[in-house]
C-alpha cells in the first residue's frame, strides 16, 4: 500500500496527532514564558541565612553525658527559703542598720564644753523653745532646736538645760553652767517631740527685781535698765511656771497663749494676765518663730517695747519705757 493510500486512510488521525503536538508545544512555551516574567532576580533576594554556630551536633556518640546535679543542689531553684541544698553556707551581704536610739538617763549625760546656756524660753511646742547660748567667744545668741553649737547640734530644750546630739553622743548644758543635777520637774528630752509641762508653782518676783519695775497706768510701765540684764540672767528660773503655747487658726500660727502666768510671777508683775495672747513685741510678729528670735535679740539695747496682746478676745497693747 502506497504512503498516499495510508495517509488517505488515517487522514483524520494524523490531523488530530498534529493538532494536539501544536497545542502541547502552544502550551509548554506559553508557561516558558509566564515564568520568565514571575520569577525573582535572584541577586535582588537576601542570602541565606548563615548556618548555627558551634554546628557540631550534640551526639551523645564517643562520649557520656554528665548526672552530676551539683548545680541544681547549690541553686535549689525550687526553694528560695531553704536555700542551698549541698551543705554549704551561704555568706549573705549584712544589710546596714542604723544606730540604735540612745535610752539611757539624759540627765547622767556628760557636760557639753562648747558654751554656756545663759537663759532659757521653754514651750510645749519644741520647735517654740528657745536658748541662749554664748560660745567660746563669749558672744550669746538665741537658738532652737535643730541648730548648730560649735559642731554640735541642739536636740531638746528643757526648762533649765539644753541637750546637744554630736553624732550620735548626747551632752547637756545647763542654765549658767552649774553641774547638772536630775531634778523630779525638770522635763528630760523626749523621742515623740511632745514637751511636759513644767511642773510646779514657781517662785515670786525677788524684790530686788519687783521694786525697779514701776507700774504708771494699767497698760505702761516704767522699768529700770539695771533689772533688764537681771531678767534675762535669771529668765529660766523667773519663768520656770510660765508656759507658752503656739495658737493656730486653721493651719496658721497667729500668736503665742500664754498659761501659769500668776499675779505675783514675774509676767504678772509686768501687766500680763494668765491667758493673754502674745501677737507682737516692737512689731515682731510672734507668728514666726524667726521673728521672735528677732525681738528677743533686741530686748537689752530697747529703750521702749511695745507688747500687743489679746485679753479675752479684744486687742491691747502695754509699753515698757527702759531707764
Amino acid at each position: 500500500m502506497g504512503l498516499d493510500a495510508i495517509l488517505k486512510r488515517y487522514f483524520p488521525a494524523v490531523i488530530c496527532l498534529l493538532i494536539a503536538s501544536a497545542a502541547y508545544f502552544q502550551a509548554s512555551g506559553m508557561g516558558e514564558l509566564v515564568a520568565g516574567s514571575v520569577l525573582l532576580d535572584p541577586s535582588s533576594m537576601p542570602p541565606p541565612p548563615p548556618p548555627p554556630k558551634g554546628g557540631a551536633s550534640h551526639s551523645t556518640s564517643g562520649q557520656e553525658r554528665s548526672v552530676n546535679a551539683a548545680p541544681i543542689l547549690g541553686r535549689n531553684p525550687f526553694d528560695s527559703v531553704t536555700g542551698p541544698l549541698d551543705g554549704k553556707p551561704v555568706d549573705l551581704p549584712s544589710p546596714s542598720e542604723a544606730p540604735a536610739p540612745d535610752s539611757s538617763d539624759p540627765y547622767n549625760d556628760p557636760v557639753c564644753d562648747v558654751g554656756k546656756v545663759l537663759l532659757i524660753t521653754q514651750s510645749e511646742d519644741p520647735d517654740w523653745s528657745f536658748a541662749a547660748i554664748a560660745g567660746s567667744d563669749g558672744k550669746a545668741q538665741l537658738r532652737r532646736r535643730g541648730d548648730d553649737v560649735s559642731g554640735h547640734q541642739i536636740y531638746w530644750i528643757g526648762w533649765d538645760r539644753v541637750w546637744l546630739m554630736s553624732g550620735s553622743s548626747r551632752c547637756q548644758m545647763q542654765v549658767h553652767g552649774e553641774p547638772p543635777k536630775k531634778l523630779a520637774s525638770a522635763p528630760a528630752p523626749k523621742t515623740d517631740g511632745e514637751a511636759p509641762k513644767p511642773k510646779g508653782k514657781g517662785k515670786g518676783v525677788p524684790k530686788e527685781i519687783a521694786d525697779k519695775i514701776h507700774k504708771v497706768s494699767e497698760n505702761q510701765f516704767d522699768v529700770e535698765r539695771s533689772v533688764v540684764d537681771q531678767i534675762l540672767e535669771n529668765q529660766a528660773e523667773l519663768m520656770r511656771s510660765a508656759r507658752i503655747v503656739p495658737e493656730k487658726e486653721g493651719d496658721k500660727v497667729v500668736g503665742i497663749r500664754l498659761f501659769g502666768v500668776r499675779p505675783e510671777s514675774l509676767l504678772g508683775t509686768l501687766g500680763l494676765e494668765n491667758g493673754d495672747r502674745l501677737q507682737s513685741i516692737n512689731g515682731f510678729e510672734m507668728a514666726d518663730p524667726q521673728k521672735a528670735l528677732e525681738a528677743y535679740a533686741r530686748l537689752r539695747s530697747a529703750d521702749k517695747l511695745t507688747v500687743s496682746v489679746n485679753r479675752r478676745g479684744k486687742p491691747m497693747n502695754i509699753d515698757f519705757n527702759i531707764k
